[in-house]
Formats: C-alpha cells, structure tokens, sequence
C-alpha cells in the first residue's frame, strides 16, 4: 500500500471487550481508520445486541470468544495484550480487576498499553458503581432538563447522546491521545471515560449562563430552545416539519424575502414579547399553509438556514449524504436493501471503505490466534477446553 494511501491508524491492534452500543462504536471508529480490532465475546452470551444494531457497530472488525473466568483464558487474554496497543473494555469498575486482568496487570506485561475503561459514571467517586442507561447520565449531568421545547418534559432521544458523544466519541480521543503518547514516550496509560463525565464536558453554554445569572435556564426559554420565532420546528400543512434556523438577521431578512413577507424583516430579535408572539404566529400561518413537498421544493438553492426536516428513509436517499460516502448500500436477504453508515473522518490520502462485514461472534478465533502468533497445539487444547470458541 503506497503512502499516499495508508490508513492513519494502520498497524494498531486493537482488543474489544465491549458489547451493546457505546464501547463498539469507539472501536468501530478505530476500525474504520485502519485499526485491526478483535472484537472479544465471552462464551456464554457474549455481545447480547440485536442483529441489525449488531451489524452497525462492528464493521471492520474480526471476532474472538474467550472465557476469561478461566485461568487458561486469562493468560491467553494477557498474551494478547503484549501484541496490543489499545484494549477497551465496558464493565462495571472492578470487574477487570477481579478477572486478574485489570490495567496494573496488563500493563506490567505491556507498559505501552492503552487500556480505556467505558462507565456510566467512571472508575471512581461515589456514583462509579451505580447502575445506568442513557437516560439516567443525561439525568445526573443535568443534560435531560437541557433538552426539549417548553413542554416541562424533558425530551427523549432515538439517539443516545450520553452513550454516543459522552462516550464513543469522548473515548475515541482519549484513547489516540493516549496512543500518540504511547508511541512517542512507550509508556501507555488507564483512559477511565465516563459517560456522564463526557456529556457534562459539552454544556458549555448552559454553564455560562448559570455563571452568569446563578442558574441555567431550563429547556424552551432560551433563544435556541423555542424561545426565538428565528429557531425553531414549523408544522406544514400535512403534518410534516420545517427547521427554522435563521439566528442571524441576514439569514432571517433572506428568508422573510423569499416568502414575500418582508414587513417581518424588523421583527427577527424583537425584545418586546408581543412582538416575538406575533412573528412566531405569523410564520407558523405561513408553513402551515403549504404541504412539506411545497415547501422542499419551494427552499431548495435557498441560503437562509431554513430546512425540510427529514426523515432518515428521506436522509439515506439523500444525494448529499450518499456523495459524501455516508449512506453506503448493499443487497441484503431477499434482495433487501441494507443502508450502512459512513465514516465521519474523512482526509487527504485516506478513503474510507467496508473491508469486513460485522462478524458473527468467534467467527475469527482461531484466525486471530494464529496471526497474533499463538501456536497450533495451544491452539486446539484452548478449543478442546472451551476456554475459546470458532464460531
């Protein structure tokens, strides 16, 4: 492979321990920029996530089991750690220790070793053993009152914001961070990520208004909440939705103009309450007198950051997206069509491409064994004692 054309992150070998959404995500992304990763599965339930999620986040990737409760597999387990550079795992603090491969061990096998350990509240303080799901980090972090338009409810998402930016995305920089240090010092480091710790770390804007006014202004009052007529969810004519985003008054002024209602021009940040009510009456009359079609069509070539809302059959069909490598399809049983998702890291001398299907769980075991040099005889004695599993 020339150069030009190499992965960034070719040659870095990867263990995966993580199952369900957030932790295969992080190591997908990994994957995806050149990584091998091994996705490791216990032989007992292994990665429990659906089939069709399943097949989302683990691209790119091959598959191992290894029961790491037994003493045969947790030295297999520390071998392979020699050969790694990064391992992730998701288990409640403590678990990995308890197994006889937490961070202190490994990393006195291998001192250069990125070990990044994925928690709802972290590898310590009072909360780190406390049981969770999205819903309760965006709680605790004070994210859920953040989010929504006014109801009094806090609104709830298709897109787990805490496992996802607090977590996939926060350990995937943290652990190139840690990586980039590892290869210049050979010394790696324990990256404890946090999913409520990571979704906190984006509430910039909430916490500078509670800097300055002593508390954050719950969701629905403020200008990018529902409180501005310029930003915000118009309803159409047949029920569908357009998002108004025209926080600036040249992008309001263009969009007043291309709806034949200038007379709304002076109205965009209006102090007067009266007058935010009015254009915010005004402008949902407006949408809701044409269909969602009308409107599509009515805003295409517009620059007014005003936008059909679509949904995500419309977003794969999209011609944007699919020209941007981010809607990827491919023929699935019957015939089906099967939308994959694109990689966001797009750069110069790298593109992006499926090299593997998501595996079925120890599809590759014995593959990966033999490549991270472990030997045939060892190899079947693991296999005949069920400390590891093909398939």
């Amino acid at each position: 492979m020339s150069q030009a054309s190499r992965p960034p992150l070719q040659g870095v070998k990867v263990l995966d321990l993580t199952r369900l959404l957030p932790g295969p995500v992080c190591a997908m992304h990994l994957a995806d920029m050149g990584a091998e990763v091994v996705k490791v599965e216990d032989t007992g339930a292994g990665d429990y996530a659906w089939a069709a999620m399943r097949s989302q986040v683990n691209r790119n990737k091959r598959a191992m089991r290894l029961d790491l409760k037994k003493a045969e597999g947790k030295a297999l387990f520390l071998d392979l750690c020699e050969k790694a550079d990064v391992v992730i795992e998701g288990f409640r603090p403590g678990v990995m220790e308890r197994l006889g491969v937490g961070y202190e061990v490994v990393k006195q096998r291998n001192p250069a070793i990125v070990y990044c350990s994925m928690t709802g509240y972290g590898q310590t303080g009072p909360s780190s053993q406390a049981a969770g799901h999205d819903i309760n980090y965006i709680a605790k972090a004070g994210i859920a009152d953040q989010i929504g338009n006014g109801t009094g409810k806090p609104a709830l998402s298709n897109l787990p914001l805490a496992d996802l930016l607090g977590g996939a995305s926060t350990a995937s920089i943290g652990i190139l961070a840690a990586l980039f240090d590892a290869q210049r010092t050979g010394q790696g480091r324990l990256v404890d990520i946090s999913f409520s710790d990571g979704i906190l770390a984006y509430a910039g804007l909430p916490m500078a208004t509670l800097n300055e006014f002593g508390q954050a202004a719950p969701a629905g009052v403020t200008k990018l909440t529902g409180a501005a007529a310029y930003y915000g969810f118009y309803e159409t004519a047949d029920g569908r939705h357009i998002a108004v985003g025209a926080f600036e008054k040249k992008f309001w002024d263009v969009f007043c103009e291309l709806v034949g209602r200038e007379d709304l021009k002076p109205l965009h940040d209006a102090p007067e309450p009266e007058k935010n009510d009015y254009a915010r009456q005004e402008l949902a009359r407006l949408i809701a007198a044409h269909d969602f079609a009308w409107w599509s069509a009515k805003l295409e070539g517009s620059d007014c950051c005003v936008t059909p809302v679509l949904n995500l059959n419309e977003t794969a069909d999209d011609v944007h997206f699919k020209e941007r490598g981010m809607i990827i399809e491919s023929a699935g049983e019957q015939g089906k069509t099967v939308h994959q998702l694109g990689s966001p890291f797009k750069m110069s001398g790298f593109e992006f491409a499926i090299h593997k299907p998501s595996p079925a769980a120890g599809q590759h075991t014995v593959e990966v064994l033999q490549d991270w040099g472990v030997g045939s005889e060892r190899i079947r004695q693991l296999l005949d004692d069920g400390v590891v599993v093909q398939g």
